[in-house]
């Protein structure tokens, strides 16, 4: 056959050069990155605080915890806590949601629980204008003094059951407490001149407190050890 009878869709130069592939966002490395075995434990405690709390039958912990311990990505960990309200947050994707509380629109975190467990927000970190907190059990204590409050007005609602929950506020917080002790104890620390005031407005925290068998304690102001420099 002559050269130029070669059929044109065969020649070389006609051909299309193959597309190099799009680079990974952010996020997609995110979803890729190898997680250490500090991490799937911690993920273990959410699996089985869920299943305590009856979100999950002790057959699909059993079956989650085996996955969880042969995963090796952090996309996995998501897939595996995706159904469970404090289960872990897809990059990209905020932490807070938008609820109705108390008659007003607030921007609310994920639950904080704790199951026969001690958890802590202490230190610099982004409190939510909501807070829901489920301790049974267990203590957990809650920072305000160093946190940061873009909100004029922050909600906590908190459950105790055979349990310890602390809530830290500056100094110069205002505090409206509506509590329900039974058989527990809700109690609230009052302004005084110890401890620095926080500058600038001082915010309002409405806490609403349940204590069955446990205690609630709210307190002002830094803890005695970082006001000594000793923390």
């Amino acid at each position: 056959m002559a050269q130029d009878e070669v059929p044109q869709d065969n020649r070389p130069q006609d051909s299309v050069p193959a597309q190099p592939p799009a680079p990974l966002t952010g996020d997609e490395l995110a979803m890729r990155r190898r997680v250490s075995d500090l991490e799937r434990e911690e993920v273990a405690d959410v699996l089985r605080e869920a299943a305590a709390e009856g979100r999950l039958s002790y057959a699909e912990l059993e079956e989650r915890l085996e996955t969880l311990f042969a995963s090796k990505t952090y996309g996995e960990l998501v897939e595996i806590t995706a159904d469970l309200p404090n289960g872990l947050a897809v990059p990209g994707v905020p932490a807070v949601s938008t609820q109705q509380y108390a008659g007003v629109t607030v921007q609310t975190g994920p639950v904080i629980n704790a199951f026969m467990s001690e958890t802590k927000r202490t230190g610099n970190w982004l409190a939510p204008q909501h807070q829901e907190v489920n301790a049974v059990l267990g203590d957990i204590t809650l920072d305000y003094t160093e946190a940061q409050l873009p909100y004029d007005e922050v909600y906590v609602e908190v459950k105790s059951i055979l349990a310890d929950v602390k809530i830290r506020v500056p100094q110069n917080a205002i505090v409206h407490l509506d509590s329900n002790p039974i058989l527990g104890s809700v109690s609230e620390q009052q302004s005084g001149p110890a401890g620095p005031s926080t500058p600038g407005k001082p915010t309002t925290f409405h806490i609403r407190g349940t204590a069955i068998l446990g205690e609630i304690k709210i307190k002002r102001g830094p803890r005695l050890t970082k006001r000594l420099g000793l923390a």
